[in-house]
């Protein structure tokens, strides 16, 4: 007998029990970005490989060692989305969306990188993304920043998150900054692991990012990003700030904080929470000012932000706030032969009347007492009951599923007790 087939190991089923729960986190998001006035944008999953090694950097772990890339039929080398940053950009660039225009938008989907997998880190991975183009200032970053607090509120974890906020300046800051970073490490050499010594000729920032703790015994006398940035990069920093003190949104400064993905430059912002332990980064973003230029494009300022769903269930089922709506409201139970004609008759009057009504038949038989509690089962409050005694009659028991009470009326006008129900 063959081998039953599995799904790819860290790319993860979401079945008809979860299902609930990622629309209600998808739902509130959606409806929250709306609110600002920004727009969806649809773009591809596979993308030519050469884009993200120009737009996330060569020597970065993202194209060194977790890219799902492969040449197809056309001999062309194609990549499965990483991150969704960069397919923006080119998709932006290539539709003629930024000259001259500004562009708020936003766009969800699933992402992939090869990683080991572990409880908030999977190979296939779902994202919301936000991308502005065409806006210096600190207020538009502010404002990504409230988003993500706002849907924070709507989810009911903002007391389990904090922010964290930093400047990595320009690119000649970074430059010098760099020169001086390596010099430190090199005298320290013999405390840096193989990883770090690899990251050390080619993004010796990442090295703040370990997780060796006799490597992070040297960290805090290394050179810091803020003794080098430019005055543009102090000020907009503290603009930053102002606006996040108006808006009463608490944050740290965090002189380490870097990010993973080479196009940043001067904001840069993450969300972390302690309650799903080392996979503490709900979401995380900043500027990055010279990537439509580095893709192709003409200079354009741009800022964003994404946060990894999967964590966001992780926790909110973490912190057990996964209360969902039913997905049926109607549950019609069937009794005698000809019901079922009936009761289909019905469903179909009843959906034509009441179009936001959610309505199951029941077909699989059984008695009575089995189909109610498959009504109970799949959340709904209302019962409707045709047995031949109601098919004579063209009547409809109506049984409240809550509290027991039933009442009998005529199919053409129990459309109107539901209606006054859904008020």
């Amino acid at each position: 007998m063959e081998k039953i087939i599995q799904a790819v190991r860290g790319m993860s089923d979401c079945l008809p029990e979860e299902c609930p729960l990622w629309r209600k986190v998808e739902d509130v998001i959606k409806n929250i970005i709306g609110t600002y006035g920004y727009s969806e944008v649809r773009i591809p999953i596979v993308e030519r490989t050469h884009l993200f090694r120009r737009a996330i950097g060569e020597v970065t772990d993202v194209v060194e060692k977790e890219m799902y890339s492969f040449r197809d039929l056309n001999s062309e080398n194609l990549t499965l989305r990483p991150e969704g940053t960069a397919g923006c950009v080119r998709a932006a660039i290539e539709n003629s969306l930024l000259y001259n225009q500004e562009q708020r938008l936003w766009y969800i989907g699933p992402m992939f990188r090869y990683e080991r997998p572990q409880k908030g880190r999977y190979r296939q991975f779902h994202q919301f993304g936000v991308e502005v183009f065409g806006l210096n200032g600190p207020n538009i970053d502010a404002e990504l920043i409230m988003i993500s607090a706002h849907i924070w509120r709507e989810l009911g974890i903002d007391k389990h998150v904090r922010l964290e906020v930093n400047s990595i300046g320009s690119l000649e800051v970074r430059k010098k900054h760099r020169i001086a970073l390596v010099s430190y490490f090199k005298r320290h050499v013999d405390m840096l692991d193989e990883d770090c010594k690899r990251r050390l000729h080619t993004n010796p920032l990442r090295i703040f990012d370990t997780k060796n703790t006799d490597v992070q015994k040297i960290l805090g006398d290394a050179p810091c990003l803020s003794e080098y940035l430019d005055e543009g990069s102090k000020q907009h920093l503290i603009g930053l700030c102002k606006f996040l003190d108006a808006a009463g949104i608490a944050y740290t400064v965090n002189e380490r904080l870097v990010r993973g993905l080479n196009y940043y430059n001067r904001t840069v912002f993450e969300w972390i929470t302690d309650t799903l332990g080392s996979q503490g980064t709900l979401c995380g973003g900043g500027r990055y000012d010279n990537l439509v230029e580095q893709l192709g494009g003409k200079s354009t300022c741009a800022v964003g932000f994404a946060m990894g769903l999967e964590r966001l269930i992780l926790m909110l089922k973490k912190l057990e706030l996964t209360q969902v709506c039913p997905s049926v409201d109607v549950y019609i139970v069937t009794i005698g032969e000809d019901s079922m004609v009936v009761s289909m008759q019905l469903a179909v009057q009843l959906r034509k009347e009441l179009p936001a009504l959610r309505i199951m038949n029941h077909f699989s038989g059984g008695s009575f007492k089995k189909q109610l509690k498959r009504a109970d089962k799949v959340g709904a409050t209302i019962a409707l009951i045709l047995g031949e005694e109601e098919i004579k009659k063209e009547t409809v028991v109506v049984k409240d599923l809550i509290n027991g009470a039933q009442n009998i009326y005529s199919q053409s006008e129990v459309a109107k007790y539901l209606a006054k129900l859904s008020r």
